[in-house]
């Protein structure tokens, strides 16, 4: 029964998802004699948190009742008041909570003022999949950095365009439906300048029967080279542009992208090229907690060198188009020898119709 009302605490907390960045997403269920008598989420960024909500959802009293919650209820003052003492007023006689919060403002405080008022605490139900539901608030919070997720799009020959830069669509609509949700779920989505000038995308999310987040958009960009009539900068305003760029680039050139609206920030060089170490940092001070890094071949073989990519979702088309000439999803100087390949770890396979996407985590222990 604990598995139980776990599981559903995770299926509310997931309802945040796009909603709720910076914070995690947790769910909230309240349950007497196996009965569930309310349940919530947190919804927004700023509003109530799950166990709130919960309380408010709730069609009885809940005096006595049980609470699981995916994620250890907050003990400090933020947007909202602290839920640990909401949940000792209301006076629930046992807390069940998936894992332990990885906030240094909470990290503990919040199941030791429960037991400090002889509320039982059990953690550790569902833990796992409660950490893989909060994979991007775990890496934001603990590093101050957002987590990355290097997407790619190629067919079954590893092109990600023809040799004439053709390439919609390579992956199928299912795929690209995915591809909007990940868009809505993360935060901010990187390009380079090439993807803007060659293919200028309105980086939008796109989703069907729902509004979705539109993601801030983050080009790196390290002359400012991108047009002034680029979709990024003549779109809608309401979504932020981020340019990333160096000393290269000219002063009249960042004053023009500045009076379209864009927001640039100067960073120090490597390898000639934007030092995406200190553009990540750059992000996580901004409060952007996670990144979907959409970039052409170049650009993600430098985030791989510079160790900023979390995970991988590459996507596999069952076309071939060959072209020696014709781009992969990654290029750079690559590795001189397979023993120095970059490995996937915890990799799992999800079919869209006739696509493959492989999903895996660099960096992870075997």
């Amino acid at each position: 029964m604990e598995i139980r009302f776990m599981k559903r605490a995770l299926e509310l907390a997931e309802k945040g998802m796009g909603y709720v960045n910076p914070n995690p997403l947790v769910g909230a269920v309240i349950v007497r004699n196996g009965k569930v008598i309310g349940e919530g989420y947190h919804e927004r960024y700023g509003e109530a948190h799950a166990e709130i909500n919960a309380f408010r959802n709730a069609n009885e009293n809940v005096k006595g009742a049980e609470m699981y919650v995916t994620l250890e209820p907050c003990s400090h003052y933020g947007k909202t008041p602290p839920c640990a003492r909401a949940i000792v007023e209301k006076g629930i006689r046992r807390v069940i909570v998936a894992m332990i919060d990885p906030n240094p403002e909470v990290a503990g405080r919040g199941i030791q003022i429960l037991k400090d008022q002889g509320i039982e605490v059990v953690t550790g139900i569902l833990k796992e999949e409660s950490k893989k539901l909060n994979e991007i608030f775990i890496k934001y919070i603990t590093t101050n950095q957002p987590f990355c997720i290097m997407k790619t799009a190629m067919t079954l020959d590893g092109k990600i365009a023809s040799r004439t830069g053709d390439s919609r669509w390579i992956t199928n609509k299912a795929s690209r439906d995915y591809v909007h949700q990940l868009r809505h779920r993360l935060a901010g989505i990187m390009v380079g300048a090439g993807t803007i000038i060659e293919d200028d995308p309105l980086l939008t999310t796109r989703l069907s029967g729902q509004e979705g987040r539109n993601p801030i958009r983050i080009i790196v960009d390290t002359s400012a080279k991108i047009p002034l009539d680029a979709k990024v900068l003549d779109s809608d305003h309401r979504i932020k542009t981020i340019i990333a760029t160096t000393e290269f680039a000219k002063a009249s050139k960042i004053k023009a992208l500045e009076e379209k609206g864009a927001e640039i920030i100067i960073l120090p060089t490597k390898d000639n090229r934007v030092d995406l170490n200190k553009l990540m940092k750059k992000l996580g001070e901004k409060k952007i907690d996670s990144v979907l890094l959409e970039g052409g071949s170049e650009l993600n073989y430098s985030a791989l060198e510079a160790g900023i990519v979390d995970k991988v979702n590459a996507f596999i088309a069952p076309k071939i188009i060959g072209g020696a000439d014709a781009k992969t999803s990654v290029g750079g100087a690559g590795r001189l020898l397979m023993k120095d390949a970059i490995w996937l770890r915890e990799v799992n396979f999800r079919n869209f119709d006739e696509d493959i996407m492989i999903e895996g985590y660099i960096g992870m222990e075997e």
